[in-house]
């Protein structure tokens, strides 16, 4: 195996089980991190460079640090929660360039060698809520939607390259993403009972969720097909409730959406 994969957010979850899976296939996998030099836990094999998403300066840095690269997974970023009327608009701001403009760029300055050469994987780590849309969530869906819609696009002009762009959608991770989620609600929100029975119902779905090594699994696998699909969805019962949602009413999927996280009326 001579092919380069750089992987976003490689120190911990779903990041650091697709960069010890690739090593361990052979790969020369190059893992980020805003503070390398700090970290405990470390993929075997696997070469850790800075990368602070939210810092234009350092994603530049990293492209040219890095150079030429076979496979980009985009997988680092922020998860946030809160009231859709009560959300700042500084932390949508942090949100959108961390998700959504800071992967974007990353892209853009790694899939023209990619395209170059004849051959690229780009993956998009999304989310099954930019499918099933959930309250409290927008601005998350939202960002995840977004990652979503470029790579679709781009997609449809760099395939005929041999390069390849795809979104892996996870439902319920066991990662720890729920400590590490940014919330915003005010004291006095009249949403606050809804808001705080959603996390709940959240946090416990997230608990019993699937492995981030079962996750990064379908990344190989997305890798590693000839011709790549549009989307890998994977836990959550991907596999029953995507066929489910084109043929049964959408205000059905939105109940049972409500319903699994502590929302139904």
């Amino acid at each position: 195996m001579h092919r380069t994969a750089l992987i976003t957010g490689a120190s911990s979850g779903i990041g650091l089980a697709t960069a010890r899976a690739l090593a361990g296939r052979g790969y020369r996998v190059l893992g980020t991190s805003r503070h390398p030099e700090a970290l405990t836990e470390k993929a075997h094999g696997v070469d850790y460079l800075p990368l602070d998403l939210s810092d234009p300066a350092s994603i530049e840095a990293l492209a040219d640090a890095v150079g030429s690269v076979d496979v980009l997974v985009n997988n680092a970023g922020e998860s946030q929660s809160g009231p859709f009327e009560e959300l700042p608009g500084e932390a949508l701001r942090r949100l959108f360039q961390i998700n959504v403009l800071g992967p974007v760029r990353l892209t853009q300055l790694t899939v023209p060698g990619m395209r170059e050469r004849g051959y690229g994987r780009v993956v998009m780590i999304g989310s099954m809520l930019a499918s099933f849309p959930l309250a409290y969530r927008s601005s998350y869906v939202a960002s995840k939607a977004a990652l979503k819609g470029f790579s679709n696009g781009a997609r449809h002009e760099f395939s005929p390259y041999g390069v390849w762009f795809t979104t892996v959608e996870p439902g319920s991770i066991s990662t720890g993403l729920s400590a590490r989620r940014t919330s915003y609600i005010r004291p006095d929100s009249p949403h606050r009972d809804d808001y705080r029975r959603m996390l709940v119902a959240l946090n416990r779905n997230e608990a019993a969720g699937v492995s981030a090594e079962r996750v990064a699994a379908t990344v190989v696998t997305a890798i590693e097909a000839a011709k790549p699909r549009q989307r890998y969805a994977v836990g959550s019962n991907a596999g029953l409730v995507f066929p489910l949602r084109r043929v049964v009413p959408v205000s059905l999927v939105e109940r049972l959406t409500h319903r699994r996280h502590g929302l139904a009326r």
